[in-house]
């Protein structure tokens, strides 16, 4: 009788959770104030969504009664309303730290995500800390959570003596959703108790199917409700002072506007007017010894916000708009460029974005930068002149994402940058697929590529990859191929580092889906790659890398790995001419790391580095060290030291024709150098509440090569000593940047913002190995830069606008 119970209940169990869970929403008419209270009558009367499941660590396993959560929603014609109470034996241990919107710290947290199409193709998310804090983001399979994105809301939390309450009022404005009269929504709750880094959801988000948005529940019961008209304006003021040694301290205004129009219940339009991203944060440039340029974090909102569809097929490189002009002016004998701009001023920019319920994704950007001057001196007679740098350009990126069966779409993409006069275009386009079975066990990704560069010498070329890969289960494995013709250039609007060449590759690895009594997470994985040439069939890269990734019990993480170089590799890429090599040696390159438990006042992260050559003293090491700690829930201080050294470094300074013989090749001149690396960053944040928060972000950086003889790069791939060149090519980039700033959010979605930057950075041939001197002497009046700015923006909505010019009517 015992068995036939236990089985009785397994199974229901069982069956309670295969089935998808329905929650009914209530209709309203009084007003509900979003205090965190949850005490208006209509409340009491909604129905409840409970009985959560854990999604991580421990899979499926139900939340205990001690940390039950129960949810209700409401709505009316202008939002939804979700009121959550998440119960909690322990009250005083909730974690609270308070930090900046999407970043919540240390802290407990309860979310919704909504499907307004229900079409398991991509969640809203809405998040609201312990410490009343927001965080918002657009969730797919394919992209992950893109919390650029930014939506108006209302919320409250409140700890109380039990545990502690939200309260929401989602706009429908924040949301998507058909014109039908009854609607049936995707929904799901989240929470995460943080000091057991454990986290749980209302429907159960099984990890070992490759889906997270296809899993939703059902929110029914909402009818006769219309998608508003979604029109905001954000009008901005900004005012910057700015000083600097030899320079008049004078200041400048600037004023636009953001723009945000729905154009149906699928699409939007963001436009911005006379732009300022002057408050961005800064880059972290490095000593670039390397063939490739720097490729740097996007910092400015407009293009990190809800671009999860313009990069399908790793086609678009927003830093290219408004980025390092492309023209280089031809210079007679005796010139010399005195001011080259960095950047080139961008005029405005809009972007159309949205889905529609057939799943037809389309987005459309289009941004327009201005002509741009350098201006150039002839050393003899100190005349100058003016000459374009970058013409008036115009970049577009269109994009045509059709999915189907709520996993799997296929892909158009096409970028153009069009440049006024006889200067050089671009136009790519792109076919990407990313397919996947009914059951999300097997996955095959790809994509093929054209492009087409028309300037003194038209190009043509393309680039095709695919990958096939078991993505469910404790063991998975994948295996693709890339093939890359020697023409194919997407960067006037991408960003593509290597060409001519094919690849194999391919990946296997276990991981735990449960927690044993040792590890929260365990996985372990095996990689090979091998890269050839295109022309010669010359392998440009072949490895072999194992490495382990676990977190234990204490929610302490571990990593290592090791790769083996086991062959000779011809790099075609370092020489800088068409056709030459230098060979690369056999190598070991190790790696580990430790991230203790951040939920404590101290913790620490450590990453060392080590690789070794068969090359008599090639080697290189370096190490990580991060210590950060948390004073309270409002004040948190990080630091990292950075050192990297590379002994007997090889690496290209300089090349020249040999005029005299021209069946000679070009002499490029390599040298044998040691390359030291430093850099210190510390960053802080004081939160004066939860709309008010002060930030510190500080980095110092010193890198230096040192060249200790010449070599000339042989036809063969060799390096031989070389004599004859003289030339000082050693080189030693410092640099330091300070910010800090005062953000104070003064109403939903307007924000006031005041930065003092200061910044200093210098490149010389000469090093200077006295560490103290490379720093203070960027902290001078004669070397810093600085920059005082505060800007103000005020979000404005049209319905709340018309409303209120009702009731006065």
């Amino acid at each position: 009788m015992k068995k036939i119970i236990f089985f009785t209940l397994l199974l229901s169990s069982l069956w309670t959770h295969a089935q998808k869970k329905t929650l009914q929403a209530q209709p309203i008419s009084q007003n509900i104030s979003v205090d965190g209270k949850l005490d208006e009558q209509a409340w009491d009367t909604a129905a409840i969504a409970s009985d959560f499941l854990m999604f991580e660590p421990d899979n499926g396993k139900p939340i205990p009664e001690a940390r039950k959560t129960e949810i209700k929603v409401l709505y009316n014609n202008d939002a939804i309303y979700i009121g959550a109470m998440m119960y909690d034996d322990e009250p005083t241990k909730i974690l609270k730290e308070i930090s900046q919107r999407d970043n919540f710290g240390t802290a407990d947290i309860f979310g919704v995500f909504i499907n307004g199409f229900n079409d398991g193709q991509q969640n809203f998310e809405f998040f609201v800390s312990a410490a009343d804090v927001q965080g918002d983001c657009i969730m797919t399979d394919a992209i992950g959570e893109d919390y650029s994105w930014d939506a108006i809301w209302l919320s409250k939390a409140s700890l109380t003596d039990k545990g502690w309450i939200v309260e929401m009022k989602i706009p429908y404005a924040a949301l998507r959703f058909s014109e039908e009269n009854k609607q049936t929504w995707g929904i799901n709750f989240f929470r995460e108790i943080k000091r057991e880094r454990k986290k749980y959801t209302w429907s159960l988000i099984d990890t070992k199917i490759g889906t997270f948005t296809q899993q939703n529940g059902d929110l029914t019961g909402i009818e006769n409700i219309k998608p508003p008209t979604r029109l905001f304006f954000m009008p901005y003021a900004s005012y910057y002072l700015n000083a600097a040694d030899g320079q008049k301290t004078y200041g400048t205004m600037k004023g636009g506007m953001d723009i945000k129009y729905g154009i149906n219940d699928a699409f939007t339009l963001d436009a911005i007017l006379i732009p300022d991203f002057g408050q961005a944060k800064y880059d972290d440039q490095i000593l670039n010894l390397g063939p490739f340029e720097q490729q740097f974090n996007e910092n400015r909102a407009f293009f990190t916000e809800g671009t999860d569809l313009f990069n399908k097929g790793n086609m678009f490189y927003s830093r290219r708009i408004g980025g390092t002009p492309s023209v280089e002016p031809d210079l007679n004998d005796n010139e010399e460029m005195i001011e080259s701009p960095q950047s080139v001023n961008l005029i405005n920019a809009l972007k159309v974005s949205g889905r529609t319920k057939k799943g037809l994704g389309v987005g459309i950007l289009n941004a327009v930068t201005e002509k741009t001057f350098g201006t150039i001196k002839d050393t003899i007679t100190g005349e100058t002149r003016r000459e374009i740098v970058e013409p008036l350009t115009n970049y577009n990126v269109l994009v045509l994402d059709q999915r189907f069966r709520k996993n799997s779409s296929v892909s158009f993409i096409n970028t153009n940058v069009t440049r006024n006069g006889h200067y050089r275009d671009s136009n790519v386009a792109g076919l990407a697929w990313d397919l996947n079975t009914k059951a999300n066990t097997y996955n095959l990704y790809g994509n093929a590529k054209f492009s087409t560069i028309n300037d003194t010498e038209d190009k043509r070329g393309f680039y095709s990859t695919i990958t096939f890969a078991e993505t469910s289960g404790n063991y998975r494995y994948s295996v693709g191929s890339d093939f890359v013709t020697k023409d194919f250039d997407p960067n006037d609007l991408g960003i593509n580092f290597y060409k001519n060449y094919y690849n194999f590759y391919g990946n296997v690895n276990y991981r735990i889906l449960n927690p044993t009594k040792l590890f929260n997470t365990f996985r372990i994985n095996y990689n090979m790659y091998s890269e050839h040439n295109k022309d010669s069939g010359k392998v440009q890269e072949a490895n072999l890398n194992a490495n382990l990734n676990l977190t234990t019990v204490k929610n302490n993480y571990y990593g290592m790995g090791i790769t083996i170089f086991p062959v000779e590799m011809y790099d075609y890429y370092e020489p800088r001419t068409d056709n030459r090599y230098v060979i690369i040696p056999r190598k070991f390159d190790f790696w580990g790391s430790i991230s203790t438990n951040y939920n404590y006042k101290f913790a620490l992260d450590l990453n060392p580095t080590l690789s070794v050559t068969d090359e008599t003293g090639r080697a290189a090491y370096g190490v990580d060290i991060g210590p950060r700690y948390r004073f309270n829930d409002k004040l948190l201080l990080t630091y990292t030291f950075s050192f990297l050294r590379k002994n007997n470094n090889k690496g290209y300074i300089d090349s020249y024709d040999n005029d005299d013989n021209e069946n000679t090749p070009e002499t490029i001149v390599f040298a044998n150098r040691n390359v030291i690396t430093y850099a210190n960053t510390l960053a802080g944040k004081y939160a004066i509440n939860s709309a008010m928060t002060l930030n510190l972000s500080v980095r110092q950086y010193w890198s230096s090569a040192e060249n200790k003889n010449i070599l000339e790069l042989e036809p063969d791939g060799s390096l031989l000593p070389y004599t004859e060149y003289t030339e000082n090519k050693n080189s030693s980039f410092y640099s330091w940047n300070a910010d800090l700033s005062y953000s104070w959010w003064f109403a939903p979605g307007s924000q006031l913002s005041a930065l003092y930057r200061n910044n200093a950075s210098n490149f010389e041939r000469i090093i200077d190995k006295d560490f103290k001197n490379n720093v203070t002497g960027l902290l001078t009046n004669d070397a810093l830069k600085h920059i005082f700015s505060i800007s103000v923006k005020y979000f404005i909505d049209y319905n709340a606008v018309r409303n209120k010019a009702r009731k006065r009517a």
